[in-house]
């Protein structure tokens, strides 16, 4: 069943019935504003950090799901209706929710009015526009009041949830004219606000949210609405608000449109008073300045349009198989810069308290948009390497307001280093800048304690060495990239975290997955060495890198696959000795993605088990068999039912080391099958099933054993964007960047033909045009650039501005 579809043409994804089977968001902003929208208008926003600086109040897990947002009220002769649906939730005769490239639109017509909603953030600046055009479709005037409505948060998103007896004689505003100012601790130590405003005048407003909804009313009857009047309320302490009221006068077939404004300001310290009392308001009025008329919003919109025009050039694809070049072209791209901007902080399952920025999150997601946006992967490189310890851990989260590590979380997560190495080495492949290496940051944002970015790679890198257990293999710490893998927590209090329990000292658990991560990244590693004069260390890691595959194949292999891990006790997890949780598909996947196997049969024989035991319709599930009862050993991963999570869940970012794995082996056709299988817009049919969004990949889908087969949770902020991306973009497609060119490597299905992809690299265009006329799944036979036949399939930096014709046969 389908509540939509998707629109190319115009990069969007369209929904025609409001009760889609979970609200289908999309996100607002790329700078440091930024908001969550569902298609009924539900969501908030917020400057740089969800949870500091909170600026509209949203309810999680509420009922009924999804309250709060941005909402307009039209009301007529005591009728009143939603354009969004919710909150009023009354028949529209035509409904039509258009989520694009950090932009929605939503229509709603009833009664012969159609009311059309534009939201967007504008490029670099710190506001929401809500574009409202009201038309008259009848040949009758028509009088109707118009009520806006947004509920402020106070700030910070815990605090506002929590701290009542504080919060509910805190609120305060300012209203001057049509703007509504949210001024709550600006009297101390605050030196933001945020403020709503229209481009017309005004009839009336509240700002007291018990005053304008009615003490037992709700947003779907807003006391003030009902009676079509405001109160003028103005809010002291309990809970402020934002509502303007207008009436408006509509001739037949008139328009008439309205600019909303959300936006947040900060003021230096010494200029944040107008005088005693009254906030300075003149950052405030720049804002509404700017986009005073619907000129200014048409051409604020056509920037961002072009903004994700350029961004979305730098790597296309044009295949017969359409929903393969719209995943590529748009959605996935799309995508990585949501999770970029955000890791996993703020979606509707992540609430944007207990998060920050993940150490291990954000390098990976730097692997999807690196090619968007290096400069900016750049500062971020250096941001998360700041928060590294001197002995080469890392916090596990910092917080995007501040950029300091979040203590509440901590360190212990012995893979988080690791990724460091993949982020910085992805970079420099796709700029050629290995000056970053020299960049000179401090270590644990302590400014006497510095070194360069190459110093905090080698003590990362050393981490691992530094700390392995009695098979040669790595110390698990808390975790690694399985959170839910807790073998030194032994945690029986349903009170405490798993992940930041004080674990069991003298512990030797040991992790497979670190070890595979570990000699994936020494290639980056020794070329970073090469390159900043350490011959020494690049011949030393070497070595390492060899004795780690020897201990990955003496003590981490059973058989027909690849272990998981040794426990607390040494004794064995993921081996066909274990009870239950027999296989993992974490170390297949990152094994054969480091080349471990490839040789000798073990990595076909690691990939053949999971297509044996894992796989499934909707993707490979973690593990099997699932567990049916708690293990105080293991942790987190045996508290879930069987099928949902860690718990054999189908964790789709863990798939795509599977895809990428089998293009080690040269099996295009399935490598293409995982790839197939995890991306969403291939069941967009059974939406009714998957109940997430059929445009953007989720985290988890539940895996065999669970009782809803099927269902996708956690959808957008998810590691699987940027891994699908890689798999299908560098590994099946095969045009990667690497450190001296352009490397062209396909590994397809056998009945691919052709395909043409273009990509933007070091200052040129590469069209290149992939032939495979003998059928083959892997192999390039000869490359002709510009008309000249090259050796080898690295394509030479060209950096000359123009296009390079490319044509690659396979054979």
């Amino acid at each position: 069943m389908r509540f939509g579809y998707f629109d190319d043409k115009n990069r969007e994804y369209v929904i025609t019935d409001p009760k889609t089977p979970f609200p289908w968001i999309n996100y607002l902003g790329v700078d440091n504003f930024f908001s969550l929208i569902s298609n009924t208008g539900g969501g908030y926003c917020f400057y740089k950090d969800a949870r500091l600086r909170r600026i509209l109040r949203f309810r999680y897990n509420n009922v009924p799901i999804d309250n709060g947002g941005r909402y307009f009220y039209i009301w007529e002769n005591g009728d009143f209706w939603s354009p969004t649906w919710k909150p009023v939730r009354k028949d529209l005769d035509k409904y039509e929710c258009r989520h694009g490239l950090s932009y929605t639109r939503i229509l709603g017509e009833r009664n012969g009015i159609s009311a059309q909603v534009l939201y967007f953030v504008p490029l670099k600046e710190n506001c929401e526009i809500h574009y409202l055009k009201l038309k008259n479709n009848t040949n009758l005037k028509r009088s109707l009041k118009l009520f806006s409505f947004v509920e402020w948060c106070l700030w910070n998103a815990w605090d506002d949830q929590t701290n009542f007896q504080r919060n509910l004689s805190t609120g305060e505003v300012e209203i001057e004219g049509s703007v509504i100012y949210h001024k709550t601790e600006y009297r101390e130590r605050r030196n933001h606000y945020a403020f709503y405003s229209v481009n017309v005048p005004i009839q009336g407003f509240d700002t007291d949210r018990d005053i304008f909804i009615g003490m037992y009313n709700g947003f779907e009857a807003p006391r003030a609405v009902v009676e079509g009047k405001s109160y003028n309320s103005v809010a002291e302490g309990w809970s402020p608000i934002a509502s303007h009221y207008i009436e408006i006068e509509l001739e037949p077939g008139e328009v008439k449109d309205f600019v909303f404004i959300l936006g947040y300001v900060e003021n230096p310290e010494e200029e944040k008073w107008e005088r005693p009392g009254v906030i300075n308001k003149k950052r405030a009025y720049e804002i509404i300045n700017k986009f005073k008329t619907s000129e200014d919003v048409e051409k604020a919109f056509w920037e961002l349009r072009n903004y994700w025009n350029d961004i979305l050039s730098k790597y296309q694809v044009n295949h017969n198989d359409e929903i393969l070049s719209r995943m590529v072209n748009i959605w996935n791209q799309y995508q990585c810069m949501i999770t970029f901007n955000l890791a996993r902080s703020a979606s509707y399952f992540e609430s944007g308290i207990s998060r920050g920025i993940g150490f291990r999150d954000s390098n990976q997601d730097i692997l999807g948009a690196v090619h968007m946006i290096p400069e900016r992967v750049r500062e971020r490189i250096l941001d998360l390497a700041s928060t590294m310890f001197e002995d080469g851990s890392c916090y596990h989260q910092y917080q995007p307001l501040t950029k300091r590590g979040n203590n509440e979380i901590g360190s212990g997560f012995n893979d988080d280093p690791l990724w460091i190495i993949l982020s910085t080495g992805a970079y420099i492949k796709e700029t050629g800048d290995f000056s970053i290496l020299r960049e000179v940051i401090p270590y644990n944002n302590d400014e006497t304690k510095k070194g360069t970015l190459f110093e905090h790679i080698k003590r990362a890198y050393h981490h691992v060495t530094d700390n392995l257990g009695p098979h040669g293999l790595p110390l698990i710490g808390r975790a690694d990239w399985n959170d839910c893998l807790n073998l030194n927590c032994f945690s029986k209090n349903p009170d405490e975290s798993f992940q930041t329990t004080s674990n069991v000292e003298g512990g030797t658990a040991e992790s497979v997955f670190i070890a595979g991560l570990f000699v994936y990244a020494t290639p980056d590693y020794i070329r970073m060495c090469e390159e900043m004069g350490e011959k020494e260390e690049a011949e030393w890691a070497k070595k390492a890198a060899q004795d780690m595959i020897n201990a990955i194949n003496n003590y981490g292999w059973d058989g027909e696959w690849f272990l998981r891990a040794y426990d607390y006790f040494g004794r064995k997890v993921g081996s066909k000795e274990c009870e239950e949780g027999k296989i993992f598909i974490e170390p297949q996947g990152i094994c054969t993605m480091a080349g471990i196997g490839k040789d000798d049969g073990r990595a076909k024989l690691a990939l053949d088990s999971c297509i044996k035991y894992l796989d499934t319709k909707y993707g490979m599930v973690l593990q099997q068999p699932a567990y049916s009862k708690y293990y105080l050993e293991l942790g987190e991963i045996s508290s879930y039912p069987p099928g949902y999570k860690e718990n054999a869940g189908i964790f789709c970012h863990n798939n795509p080391w599977v895809g990428i794995g089998e293009t080690m082996i040269g099996r295009g056709w399935r490598a293409f099958d995982v790839y197939r299988k995890i991306t969403p817009a291939y069941f967009e049919d059974e939406s009714e099933i998957h109940k997430m969004e059929p445009y953007v990949y989720c985290q988890m889908v539940a895996g065999k054993d669970a009782k809803r087969h099927g269902e996708g949770k956690n959808s957008w902020l998810t590691g699987t964007a940027s891994w699908a991306f890689v798999l299908i973009s560098q590994y099946i497609l095969g045009v990667r960047p690497d450190y001296d060119g352009l490397r062209v490597d396909p590994c397809i299905p056998e009945d691919w033909k052709e395909f043409r992809v273009v990509r933007r690299y070091r200052g040129s265009v590469y069209d290149v045009k992939v032939i495979n006329p003998e059928g083959k799944s892997k192999g390039v036979k000869r490359i002709v650039v510009d008309g000249k036949e090259i050796s080898g399939n690295l394509l030479p930096v060209f950096n000359d501005g123009k296009i390079h014709e490319v044509v690659v046969e396979m054979g």
